[in-house]
């Protein structure tokens, strides 16, 4: 029988209606120009991991696991000589210890921040979950506690870089400039690789002292250069979003020059023992695949994103960026504009899960954030936001955040389902 005729019976069975398909196909025809661009990025940067893997002579070995101290774990040095490759910097720290993209971003933090030194972020506020880290939200433990102080320059109306506002916040004490490059639970745009490049050389001019630090998360592999490769002095992310491909269990990366990278390592583990301790425990393997693996999931990922752009547009729905953007991470942003309508919005990416798709996500207080939040995602990993996923805090304009899909095919399904669920709930 036809094949598109058996696929839509399929679409039918899962519970899919015309009218969603319907959607859906003429949104692919209109993305199918970009998708090729992405395949094009993609490819170059497939070669660039392989090159990497190459080039440090990865071979079988590399994949046997240490445990207690994990001294001499040749596995886990040369992932860290990759990373280090792929991402054009001295050194690299990539540890399953890393337990999330906020605590990587907190080892580097307060790996390099002293008492009296402070941290400058000249594009807003950080993620919500950096609040308690941070101070900016009273918490024991944060930097605020340990004598480092914080200030920001929020970025200008049209979302461009307020330069004024930074040179007149550089100051004698700030030591270290946190660049977010994904834009989190905000709407202001994400920052694309050239943009945090020529913030960097904007910072350096007036303070070359001055550690930049990106926030790398959900960007990497969506352009061919990271932002190490326009000057930031360290790159941070977590391995279960982009770099983990889909297979990393836990885990988070450091990548920079070699003095900041081994100060973070004296925070992760002790002064004195740094990168030298940190077993494997056999995750070796699936770090070194996943990582092989991501320019492609990133590429399905970022395919689904467009895609959902499209069609919600369509739909009359604002989204960031559109569809017709060129993207710097795999985030698309989704107004739903009611409760009910983000919440029909994750049920339906929670009903297209391979794993806990019987689920119904409903709002909750998460730690970190100060409002509640929906969160789906039926993931083998917990918590993988490569793995097809919303989440969104409940407050206007109840903004859905979608990322992820191990392949592009999944997440179709997800926004079509998302589609299904408004369509049933008589929103659309």
């Amino acid at each position: 029988m036809d094949m598109e005729f058996q696929k839509k019976k399929l679409y039918e069975q899962m519970g899919i209606s015309q009218r969603a398909i319907a959607l859906g196909e003429a949104a692919e025809e209109v993305c199918r120009p970009r998708f090729e661009r992405i395949d094009r990025i993609a490819e170059y940067n497939q070669m660039k991991v392989l090159k990497a893997f190459r080039d440090r002579h990865v071979g079988e070995s590399h994949f046997s696991g240490s445990t207690g101290y994990g001294y001499n774990d040749i596995g886990r040095d040369t992932l860290e000589e990759v990373y280090a490759s792929v991402f054009h910097t001295e050194d690299a720290l990539v540890r399953a210890q890393l337990v999330s993209g906020t605590h990587a971003l907190t080892v580097a933090l307060f790996g390099n921040l002293r008492p009296g030194d402070e941290m400058l972020s000249p594009v807003g506020k950080p993620y919500d979950t950096l609040d308690q880290v941070i101070g900016i939200t009273q918490q024991k433990g944060s930097l605020k506690d340990y004598g480092v102080s914080y200030r920001q320059v929020d970025l200008k109306a049209d979302g461009s870089f307020d330069f004024e506002g930074i040179r007149a916040a550089l100051n004698e004490r700030t030591r270290l400039v946190e660049i977010q490059r994904s834009r989190g639970y905000s709407s202001r745009p994400t920052l694309s690789v050239g943009q945090i490049g020529e913030l960097i050389r904007f910072v350096k001019e007036i303070r070359p002292d001055v550690i930049c630090m990106v926030d790398n998360c959900y960007g990497e592999f969506v352009e061919t250069v990271e932002p190490s490769d326009v000057g930031a002095d360290l790159v941070v992310g977590s391995l279960i979003k982009n770099p983990g491909g889909g297979l990393a269990p836990i885990g988070g990366y450091i990548a920079g020059k070699a003095e900041y990278i081994e100060n973070a390592s004296f925070r992760l583990t002790a002064p004195g023992l740094g990168k030298e301790l940190g077993a494997s425990l056999g995750v070796s393997r699936t770090l070194y695949q996943g990582l092989f693996l991501s320019p492609s999931v990133t590429a399905s990922a970022e395919k689904g994103a467009i895609f959902a752009a499209q069609i919600y547009q369509d739909l009359g729905f604002s989204v960031r960026p559109r569809a017709e953007e060129i993207r710097h991470d795999i985030i698309q942003s989704i107004d739903l504009n009611s409760p009910e309508g983000l919440c029909a919005f994750c049920l339906g990416i929670q009903a297209a899960a391979p794993v806990d798709s019987f689920v119904t996500p409903v709002p909750s207080d998460m730690p970190g954030y100060g409002d509640p939040v929906i969160m789906a995602a039926g993931s083998f990993i917990s918590g993988a936001s490569i793995e097809l996923s919303a989440d969104g805090p409940m407050r206007e304009p109840y903004t859905a955040f979608f990322q992820g899909g191990l392949t592009w095919a999944h997440a179709k399904m997800g926004i079509l389902m998302s589609v299904q669920k408004l369509i049933d709930a008589s929103l659309i």
